[in-house]
């Protein structure tokens, strides 16, 4: 499965008061994550026209352990879980620092994010051109979509 890894640092002000991450603060998280998926990842690519304009629709999060704060940064795995012609959905995966018995890190977080392109200048909402379509299925699990 191609997955874009992203590495995030907690910030001070991320925490509660309970002393770990506030729940809405993953989002801004998952934000840095996608961002360097869609954003910065296709503008190599000549796509530069991705992130001109993208609305979020909706956000889904499963919140299965908390991540304290620490000064080494959290790990983010982002993908394209499904591609259709005006919307796509990325999905997330955050990972503890702290490795469980067998070494692996344990998911701490599983989240996905519906996006809609957007045309700032008409004010409306657009469909993906194929090309942005092909780039963002290169990034789905299978090739196809899931």
């Amino acid at each position: 499965m191609p997955r874009h890894i992203s590495y995030c640092h907690i910030r001070w002000s991320d925490m509660d008061a309970f002393g770990h991450v506030n729940n809405a603060r993953y989002l801004t998280l998952f934000e840095e994550a996608r961002t360097e998926l869609i954003a910065r990842a296709p503008a190599a690519d000549g796509l530069g026209g991705l992130m001109s304009g993208v609305l979020v629709a909706r956000h889904e999060i499963d919140y299965l352990r908390q991540i304290d704060y620490a000064t080494e940064p959290v790990r983010i795995d982002v993908w394209v879980e499904q591609v259709r012609n005006a919307s796509f959905t990325v999905a997330y995966e955050l990972y503890d620092r702290e490795a469980a018995a067998d070494g692996s890190l344990p998911v701490a977080c599983r989240a996905r994010t519906l996006l809609v392109p957007y045309d700032l200048a008409a004010t409306r909402i657009r469909r993906l051109v194929p090309r942005e379509q092909e780039w963002l299925r290169g990034w789905l699990p299978d090739g196809g979509d899931a």
